[in-house]
């Protein structure tokens, strides 16, 4: 999906935060004993035993933070989780139709796909088709739905596809049928029935476009209406589809965005030559593994050991720190008001921001000094400079308790009930999504909540956003050596900024629209140098699993990478010039404040990666591997080379750089 799901560019950082959030954990641990918790625990609790909704006893009234701390209880009430085993799922699939392989009383003549679909779409799942509502890409001032082909229940299509990836297909298997089996399924059935189930997944696989093939983004989007689909793939009820998801009547002449028509028109032939039984067993085990997340110990070891083989992790979190993952994914916004509170300090926002305007003049100096670029290009690529959107630390209204209450004011939230609990949260994403339908896009709207270490930058908006989570140490201190801010969150700011002309940003304007405002001249140059990053990196090997990075799909953020380096050099050396009397060094290390710079670049990449998880980033990630995030990027740096006294055409200093901005 385009624009609306970020990948975390910084995980390697997160470690660090951790020690922030056990502040949280010291703080909702405190029980609330409130007439109106224990009103609320009695009535809800009646109401699930007599098998109502939550929404029949238990009302909004509860402040935001008051939610978040009921949601972190839930979650770590695992006696109560225990007690409760499988029960809430169960009673959820039977809600859904039931899960075929759980039984033999499943009836096909009563199977509906285009209802299950919705119902899965409304508990914000994407299965067989991604659905989502965002800014349209050639107007970014209107909001309407867009559908793209759908994910998988492994991380890339290349995992069913490729034979050598066949100890995760038997990794996955056993995951299938040891939930399966807890939840009531019979030995002499679950296997088949699971083999059926992975070869149709291993089928959707093979219809997907590659990611090569969809490189040019303005060649797969094609903007056309809810009755052009119906048209061309009368198989689906659209009309009922997209209606049942976003809560109102559609009509044929509701615009869609789609980037997937290749693939539709397999997918409905496959549909059309598959057993329902298989298709229903799928669509509801891609909705059931997320739902392990909320259920007991039993399912969470049965997850352990997939994601042991897949990822290599040895043991899971803590519960205390899983619980607030799980509370930071579904209360973001909640839990992020605690976080500032207790420990953004507002002058980092304004060093910040004040950061973002020396890079971007250094960007503007950069682009002058280019003159591989045409002066019509040059003038374009210099008005999306300046009409950059920034957003740092948090969005304004998490402070306002009435507008944070508001945010919340639809989901429901029981200190008990976790299953529940989470359910709510995916409902309020999808009914929070709806209201958009139809309407102006909100360009003031944050995508990700404050407690998060990473940064982000939106081509359909042409904005950056620098959560709260990542202004801390190694990216920023107020306390810290210029040197050491340039070389951390400078070059992350850098980093955003390139993102903007990059291989897929270059392709949008200053009002984020898919524009072509590239003389040919300037693109194929462009091509040229983005060549040269793709091919330098694509002969990167990393030894622990030999395998070779992936030039092409990396070269977005390589360049971004090389980019903010670069810029973040000159903004610093520009204020070293305006602070000669500046004291850059660090107790105990000989290093001047310049060579300080690239030593912190570097430091924010370091990191330990499994074997297991380097080769699962390797074919999936969009980012390099850390080592060669820093070995890709200075070997690149005029300056680092300088900096370091290195050599010519030593391996850090190469007599070929590959440079771009």
């Amino acid at each position: 999906m385009y624009f609306t799901k970020m990948k975390n560019k910084y995980y390697s950082q997160n470690a660090r935060i951790i020690q922030y959030l056990k502040f949280f954990y010291l703080l909702i641990i405190s029980q609330n004993t409130s007439e109106e918790k224990l009103t609320a625990h009695r009535s809800f609790q009646s109401g699930f035993l007599s098998n109502h909704t939550i929404d029949d006893y238990y009302n909004s009234s509860l402040d935001a933070t008051t939610k978040t701390k009921y949601f972190f209880h839930s979650c770590m009430d695992q006696t109560k989780i225990r007690e409760r085993g499988s029960a809430p799922l169960l009673q959820l699939l039977e809600e859904l139709g039931g899960w075929p392989i759980l039984g033999n009383d499943w009836k096909e003549s009563e199977f509906d796909i285009v209802w299950l679909m919705a119902q899965l779409r409304l508990f914000n799942n994407d299965i067989l088709v991604s659905e989502w509502v965002g800014p349209d890409l050639k107007n970014s001032e209107e909001y309407i739905i867009h559908i793209d082909q759908t994910t998988l229940g492994l991380p890339s299509r290349e995992y069913f596809t490729n034979p050598h990836n066949y100890k995760y297909i038997e990794a996955y298997r056993t995951f299938i049928v040891t939930v399966a089996t807890l939840l009531g399924a019979s030995k002499d059935t679950v296997y088949e029935d699971t083999d059926d189930l992975i070869k149709f997944e291993t089928r959707i696989a093979e219809i997907m476009t590659s990611h090569e093939d969809r490189k040019h983004l303005e060649r797969i989007y094609l903007r056309t209406t809810i009755g052009a689909l119906a048209h061309y793939f009368p198989q689906l009820d659209w009309i009922r589809y997209f209606s049942m998801v976003l809560g109102k009547t559609m009509t044929l002449e509701d615009p869609i965005a789609c980037f997937c028509t290749a693939y539709l028109h397999r997918l409905v032939d496959l549909l059309s030559n598959t057993d329902p039984r298989i298709v229903a067993n799928y669509l509801l085990w891609r909705f059931i593994r997320h739902r392990t997340n909320n259920l007991d110990e039993r399912f969470l070891l049965a997850k352990q050991r997939f994601y042991y083989i897949l990822f290599g992790k040895e043991k899971p979190p803590t519960r205390w720190q899983f619980c607030i993952q799980q509370t930071n994914a579904n209360m973001g916004m909640a839990l992020g008001k605690l976080f500032v509170e207790k420990y953004f300090d507002e002058q980092s926002k304004k060093d910040t921001l004040e950061m973002t305007i020396q890079l971007q003049e250094a960007f503007q100096e950069i682009l002058s000094e280019n003159t591989w670029i045409d002066p019509s290009t040059k003038d374009y690529a210099l008005m999306k400079l300046k009409n950059i959107d920034l957003k740092i630390g948090y969005p304004d209204f998490i402070t306002n308790v009435t507008e944070l209450n508001r945010r919340y004011i639809d989901v429901e939230i029981h200190p008990d009930y976790f299953f529940e609990n989470t359910l709510s949260i995916l409902k309020h994403l999808t009914r929070y999504e709806q209201r958009k339908v139809g309407k102006e896009a909100n360009r003031t709207l944050w995508g990700t909540s404050p407690a998060i270490v990473n940064a982000y930058y939106s081509r359909n908006k042409n904005q950056i956003m620098f959560p709260a989570g990542i202004l801390q140490p190694p990216f920023y201190h107020k306390h810290f050596p210029k040197a050491l801010n340039f070389g951390g969150i400078g070059v992350v700011i850098g980093h955003e900024i390139t993102h903007g002309f990059d291989d897929k940003g270059r392709l949008f304007d200053q009002n984020g629209n898919l524009d072509y405002w590239w003389k040919e001249p300037s693109v194929l140059e462009f091509h040229t140098r983005a060549q040269c990053m793709i091919d330098q990196y694509g002969a990167y090997m990393l030894p622990e699993v030999n395998a070779r990075v992936n030039g092409y799909l990396t070269q977005g953020e390589n360049i971004a990478d090389n980019g903010g380096l670069k810029q973040s050099f000159r903004a610093y050396q520009r204020w070293l010039k305006n602070h000669p009397d500046a004291d850059e060094t660090l107790p105990g290390i000989n290093l001047t404040g310049r060579q300080l710079f690239f030593l912190n670049f570097a430091q924010i990449w370091c990191g330990i990666q499994r074997p297991e998880s380097a080769k699962t980033r390797l074919q999936t990630a969009v980012h390099s591997p850390g080592i060669f995030r820093v070995l890709g990027t200075l070997s690149n740096s005029l300056y680092f080379a300088e900096e370091y006294n290195c050599p010519a055409e030593s391996p850090m200093n190469p007599a070929f750089k590959c440079i771009l901005w």
